[in-house]
């Protein structure tokens, strides 16, 4: 009979393996698109290369604020005080790292280590980041439910028959059963604990404000980065309509396992920008800038900083 350690590692193992699959699925199918695409991706790049310098260095900016706004939230999520100066660091960090594993593991890990570090039981740290994820999640949703009507007929959802839909639940459903019912009974305890965290934290109003203007400033942020670069190449879309794009392809990038949203997030927001009107060759050179300013330009100097971290034992 197998024991329920082994039990859980072959759970784990499974998991694993179907997130390797999964984000090995999703950069294939980016890679297909941009070969097909690789015209306008080039146009696109062509057209990037004579952008206007002022407004990248906005979205350069706002790029750079990002890394002090997740702080914030991380901040939020916690009762006790954190170091600031490492805090903000540790962030930057998370960013590199989170490019390098699926489902957003990389910057979880380094979160959750650095808070270990500075002294939070493991259940502690690993409740903090579901809050900050939770709040996160909230804010965009939100903020979408906030714009959309300012921008009506922007966002237009497929039509799928109700046919597909029972059937796509159904097969989620059997799949997700056998290894539910193990990890009910646990997570049903980290929930408890989340929602007590939750409630800790809404009783200190400094936390709270932490929480949700840092969430709130993250994701209107990395609008601003989407804004500045339309407005760099030129894009004949109003800021309002470019960040509820952003915030629905970001919603839904969130659900595909791909490492910091690569592949997912590329195609989610080519597609929202040329559903909206932008011609392909013009969205395709937005999305490059949005990644340049956001993954490729901080990434080297991120991981250098979670060397030096790791160097120090701050993680």
């Amino acid at each position: 009979m197998t024991s329920p350690a082994g039990l859980t590692a072959s759970l784990g193992r499974r998991r694993a393996r179907w997130q390797a699959g999964a984000c090995l699925a999703v950069l294939l199918g980016a890679l297909y698109l941009a070969h097909r695409h690789w015209p306008a991706v080039e146009s696109g790049a062509g057209r990037l290369a004579v952008a206007d310098q002022g407004w990248l260095l906005v979205g350069a900016a706002a790029a750079t604020g990002t890394w002090a706004a997740s702080a914030l939230a991380q901040q939020g999520a916690v009762v006790a005080r954190l170091p600031g100066p490492r805090l903000v660091a540790a962030q930057f960090a998370a960013s590199a790292a989170n490019h390098l594993l699926p489902a957003g593991l990389g910057a979880g890990a380094v979160n959750l280590r650095f808070l270990t570090r500075c002294g939070l039981p493991a259940g502690r740290s690993a409740g903090a980041l579901a809050v900050k994820a939770g709040a996160g999640a909230a804010v965009r949703l939100a903020l979408i439910a906030l714009l959309a009507p300012a921008c009506p007929g922007l966002l237009r959802l497929p039509h799928v028959s109700p046919t597909a839909v029972a059937v796509a639940l159904g097969v989620v459903a059997l799949a997700a059963a056998p290894l539910a019912t193990p990890w009910w009974p646990r997570c049903r305890r980290a929930l408890a604990g989340v929602v007590a965290d939750i409630r800790a934290l809404h009783a200190c109003p400094a936390r709270a404000a932490a929480l949700w203007g840092g969430s709130l400033a993250f994701a209107g942020l990395h609008a601003l980065v989407l804004i500045a670069v339309t407005r760099a190449v030129d894009l004949p879309l109003a800021p309002l309509q470019v960040a509820l794009l952003y915030l629905a392809a970001s919603s839904a990038a969130a659900l595909l396992p791909s490492p910091g949203g690569l592949g997912s997030l590329d195609a989610a927001l080519a597609l929202a920008l040329t559903a909206a009107g932008t011609p392909t060759a013009a969205a395709a050179s937005a999305v490059l800038g949005y990644r340049l300013l956001t993954v490729w330009l901080p990434l080297l100097p991120g991981l250098l900083v979670l060397a030096v971290l790791v160097r120090r034992k701050a993680l």
